[in-house]
C-alpha cells in the first residue's frame, strides 16, 4: 500500500523537519475475518497559513501573551489531518471504507504520534492527539473540554455511521450527531503523546502513556481506573454552562504543570548570560489543576548531572516488558528518548532506559540501558518503540537524520538480551 500521495508534502518550509505525515495505523482486533485498518494522516493539499503569525512565547509580566484565542480557524490553520477506516478487499487491494474525522490543527507541531491502537480493554479505537503545536499550548486547547487537541479520545467503530466526507472540525460540538455518539474522551491535558500502551495485570489492564515536556521534563503517566465521558455529555455540559462528573477522569494536567512540576518559563538574563530566569508560567492554571491532575509514575529531566543519568530531549516510546529473554527488564517498563542533550559532538544517539513501577505512590528513578551496537558515523535518533502482541519482544525504531525529508533513513531493530 502506497499512501504517499495523499499526505501533505513534508520538510519545505522548515528545513526538512517536519512531525506531520502518516501518524498512525491500527488494525481492528477482528482484521484477520473483516480485513478492516485504521490510518491518521495530514491530508495531502490542506497547508494553510498557521493560527499565528509568528511564533508564541508568554510573558507572565503581560497578560495578554498568556490567553489567546484562535480565532478565523476556517482561514488560520497549519493542515488538516485526517482518521479513515480502510478495507483490505478479497482481491488483496486495500480500499478506504469511510472517514472518522477530518481535523483542523493550528500549527506544524504535536500532532500525536503512534496515534492509533486499539484497547483490548473495550475493543474501541484509541486516538491520542497533541495540543495542537507550537509551544506552551497558546490558546489552552489541552485543558478546554470542548477541543480535540490535547486530548486521549476513544472512537466506537463498531457503530456503523457513515457520514459522507464529515465536515473539518476542530471542536466536539461541531460534529454532525451521529459522529459525536461514536466518541468517548479518557483523558485531556496532553502536550503531545507518543501513543498509549496497555499492560495486562491479572483480569484488568494498565494503561501507560507518555507526555512529551516543553522546557524541564518528559513524564510517563499510569492508570488502571478511569471513567470515560460521552463527547455529547461533555456539549450537553458546555451548553449549559456546567462542569460534567469528572470522576475518575484523566488530567495529565497540561498546560498548567509541566509532569510533576509547574509549567516554568526558563530564560536567559540579561544582566548576566551566565544565568536562567525561571518563571511559573501559568500559576492560576497551575493552582485550578493541582487537585485535578494525575501525578506522573515519572518525571525525567532534559538536564541531569548524574553521571549514570542523561539529558532528554522528547520521550519517544513508552512500553511495558513481560518477556524473560531480558530478564532484568522483567515487569519494567521501557522507554525511549530522541537523542541525549548533552552537548556532546555528532554523531547523535538516542537513549533507552527502564524503570519499574513504585507501591508507595512516590516518584520513580530511572536506569539507563546500554546498547551493545555500532551505529557507525551516522546518527542514531531513537523515534519508536513497540512490543509484540504479548509484549515479550522489544523492537526500537531507529533514523538517522532529524529531517523527515531525508528518505529511506530508518530501521527496526529487535532488542535481545
Amino acid at each position: 500500500m502506497d499512501i504517499r500521495s495523499r499526505i501533505i508534502e513534508l520538510g519545505v518550509s522548515t528545513g526538512g523537519y517536519d512531525e506531520r505525515g502518516l501518524l498512525g495505523l491500527a488494525f481492528h482486533p477482528e482484521f484477520y475475518y473483516n480485513g478492516l485498518f485504521y490510518l491518521h494522516y495530514s491530508v495531502a493539499g490542506s497547508q494553510g497559513p498557521g493560527a499565528l503569525p509568528g511564533s508564541f512565547h508568554p510573558n507572565p509580566c503581560d497578560p495578554s501573551t498568556l490567553n489567546l484565542k484562535w480565532i478565523n480557524r476556517e482561514t488560520q490553520y497549519n493542515h488538516i489531518d485526517t482518521v479513515e477506516e480502510w478495507i483490505l478487499q478479497p482481491n488483496g487491494q486495500p480500499q478506504k471504507h469511510r472517514t472518522l474525522l477530518n481535523l483542523r490543527r493550528p500549527f506544524l507541531n504535536h500532532n500525536g504520534v503512534n496515534s492509533l491502537n486499539f484497547s483490548p480493554e473495550t475493543g474501541k479505537l484509541v486516538l491520542t492527539t497533541g495540543d495542537g503545536g507550537s509551544g506552551y499550548d497558546p490558546f489552552n486547547l489541552s485543558q478546554d473540554n470542548m477541543e480535540f487537541a490535547g486530548k486521549i479520545i476513544e472512537i466506537d467503530v463498531n457503530k456503523n455511521t457513515f457520514v459522507d466526507n464529515p465536515q473539518v472540525v476542530t471542536r466536539f460540538n461541531e460534529l454532525p450527531v451521529p459522529i459525536q455518539e461514536m466518541l468517548t474522551v479518557i483523558a485531556k491535558g496532553v502536550r503531545n503523546i507518543p501513543g498509549i500502551s496497555f499492560q495486562r495485570f491479572y483480569n484488568q489492564y494498565i494503561k501507560y502513556v507518555g507526555n512529551v515536556g516543553q522546557d524541564m521534563v518528559e513524564s510517563i503517566f499510569s492508570f488502571v481506573q478511569y471513567k470515560p465521558i460521552p463527547v455529547t455529555k461533555l456539549i450537553q455540559a458546555s451548553q449549559m454552562e456546567s462542569e460534567p462528573d469528572q470522576e475518575s477522569f484523566i488530567n495529565l494536567g497540561w498546560r498548567g504543570w509541566e509532569g510533576a512540576f509547574p509549567t516554568p518559563i526558563i530564560e536567559s538574563c540579561s544582566a548576566n548570560p551566565d544565568l536562567d530566569k525561571k518563571t511559573i508560567a501559568y500559576y492560576d492554571e497551575a493552582v485550578e489543576t493541582s487537585v485535578l491532575r494525575l501525578q506522573p509514575l515519572i518525571s525525567y529531566f532534559h538536564e541531569d548531572p548524574r553521571p549514570d543519568k542523561f539529558g532528554a530531549t522528547a520521550l519517544t516510546g513508552v512500553q511495558p516488558y513481560m518477556g524473560n529473554e531480558i530478564s532484568d527488564l522483567t515487569g519494567s517498563v521501557v522507554f525511549t528518548d530522541l537523542a541525549r542533550d548533552e552537548g556532546s559532538q555528532p554523531p547523535n544517539r538516542g537513549v533507552l532506559a527502564y524503570t519499574k513501577v513504585r507501591l508507595d505512590c512516590k516518584l520513580n528513578d530511572f536506569s539507563v540501558i546500554d546498547i551493545d551496537y555500532n551505529f557507525g558515523s551516522q546518527s542514531a535518533y531513537y523515534v519508536s518503540l513497540g512490543t509484540n502482541l504479548d509484549q515479550t519482544r522489544l523492537y526500537l525504531g531507529v533514523y538517522s537524520s532529524m529531517n523527515v525529508a531525508d528518505y529511506n533513513q530508518g530501521t527496526i531493530f529487535e532488542i535481545i538480551s
